[in-house]
């Protein structure tokens, strides 16, 4: 991922980030979907280690094309037109090398502790949606576990619409004059509010096709988080956006992880009422610390 941020902000122009970063990620998101749809029935007609084989295969066919195809920067590709080539050149930020990386300066700078917070507070929720849905279908809506797999694609479905829906609009607010700052803070709080939102109404809904429904909207409307937080690295620090979101993203799976263990800690102790509530606190946190501290504008050069 930080890779991919990285080569990013060599290859896209600035007025285009938030779409081309949706984009990308809704690879994976449509990944995930692939994924979980396929595995049941390569499971049930060859047997478990089919998956690994299967993806791992993939995989390989993805790493051939990507060493054929992928270039660092626009001007190491061969194949492309100079006109194109000029105009990805002078629209792009980052355009020099980076030698070396001033760790004090990067760290020193607010909107980059907005950044990590940010990302922990975020993937807290995702996380806990992601890796606990199958088991609260399961326990709370009395799912059985294939019902459980199905439901389970839903989010990663809606992701894949919602986060190039929140890349068209942010795309468009900026080349209407919009700040990238205010568009990226407006992003940003629909990434937070609007779970944060959706799962306040799981406890009132009393069907397990609304309970889905709002699962669906919480992750829906996380993935407007692409054209807020993850672009967000590109704009504060162009050349280093790979570091940058090395360092988020390593606060984002520290969320995971505790977040994880802390969820199962309170089922013991509480209630799922209790896991969403701490979710939706974090959230709100969140919010908070981006609309005070991040910016649209480049801090490190």
């Amino acid at each position: 991922m930080p890779a991919m941020n990285n080569i990013l902000s060599k290859w896209v122009p600035v007025a285009e980030r938030s779409r081309s970063l949706a984009l990308v990620y809704s690879g994976m998101y449509l990944g995930s979907v692939t994924g979980l749809a396929f595995s049941p029935f390569l499971i049930h007609r060859f047997g478990w280690p089919s998956v690994f084989y299967s993806f791992g295969s993939l995989g390989t066919v993805w790493f051939t094309v990507w060493l054929s195809k992928a270039h660092s920067s626009p001007a190491e590709d061969p194949q492309l037109r100079p006109a194109e080539k000029k105009l990805i050149v002078s629209s792009c930020a980052s355009k020099e090398p980076v030698k070396t990386i001033p760790w004090g300066l990067i760290l020193s700078k607010p909107p980059v502790w907005a950044l990590i917070v940010s990302h922990f507070c975020h993937n807290w929720g995702t996380f806990i949606l992601l890796t606990w849905m199958p088991t609260y279908y399961n326990q709370v809506l009395h799912f059985n576990l294939t019902e459980s797999g199905l439901f389970c694609v839903l989010p990663w479905l809606t992701m894949a619409f919602s986060a190039n829906l929140g890349g068209w609009i942010a795309d468009t607010l900026v080349s209407k004059g919009l700040s990238v700052t205010t568009v990226r803070k407006i992003m940003q709080s629909i990434g937070f509010l609007g779970p944060a939102f959706f799962l306040t109404q799981l406890s009132h809904v009393d069907s397990p096709a609304m309970a889905v429904l709002c699962m669906a909207c919480s992750q829906g409307t996380d993935a407007f988080s692409q054209s807020g937080l993850y672009s967000n690295h590109q704009d504060i620090a162009p050349r280093y956006s790979g570091v940058l979101l090395g360092l988020s993203n390593t606060a984002g799976v520290l969320a995971g992880v505790f977040g994880t263990a802390a969820t199962g800690y309170i089922l013991q102790h509480g209630s799922w009422d209790d896991v969403f509530k701490v979710s939706v606190g974090l959230y709100l946190v969140g919010t908070a610390v981006w609309n005070l501290f991040s910016t649209g504008e480049k801090v490190v050069d």
